[in-house]
């Protein structure tokens, strides 16, 4: 009897075990709209733009993870997602300079920034080598095992972290300096 007790109190905990997890909020550049994503467990994710703490529209889907950041257009219809800490990429790249193919390596080609409409459908996608191309620049990002760290003012890497402009830009310094900037 005992037993069945304890075994019913450990199953009705489980589901109260995993708890939301959200990503930082950011306002739009207009101060009316806060995008973010809403991790719910394993796999299940929402992402919501709100107006006033309301729901001004959410769809299901994990696009990116609560360690993002998340910047919202000022009609609220698009946002874009940067990723601080990204996943290194497999497929090489190759990149013109004039007339001159240039190998980069395989993490240089990973997506580390992509616009989002309110469908969760991808608009737009920047790779690392969009941002740094020199072997000088790419010789700045952090290299981890299966990760790199390539913004500025995230993840312990000193400078700005990235903002939003009163132009409704979204601006950041990648790690070789340079100031760059995403329009909605």
């Amino acid at each position: 009897m005992c037993r069945t007790l304890l075994t019913l109190a450990l199953l009705l905990a489980l589901p109260g075990a995993a708890q939301e997890r959200k990503s930082k909020s950011h306002v739009s550049a207009n101060g009316q709209f806060i995008v973010r994503l809403v991790e719910e467990g394993p796999g299940k994710c929402r992402v919501e733009m709100l107006t006033e703490s309301k729901a001004s529209w959410q769809f299901s889907g994990c696009i990116g993870t609560v360690d993002d950041i998340y910047f919202a257009s000022n009609d609220g219809e698009r946002f874009w997602l940067l990723r601080p800490l990204a996943e290194k990429g497999s497929r090489p790249g190759v990149e013109k300079r004039g007339k001159k193919k240039v190998r980069v390596p395989a993490w240089a080609n990973t997506v580390v920034a992509e616009l989002y409409d309110r469908n969760g459908q991808r608009l737009q996608e920047r790779r690392l080598q969009d941002f740094l191309l020199g072997s000088k620049e790419l010789g700045e990002v952090r290299q981890m095992k299966g990760h790199f760290k390539w913004l500025e003012g995230t993840l312990g890497i000193p400078g700005k972290g990235p903002r939003l402009t009163d132009d409704a830009k979204v601006e950041f310094e990648a790690v070789g300096r340079k100031t760059y900037r995403l329009s909605f």
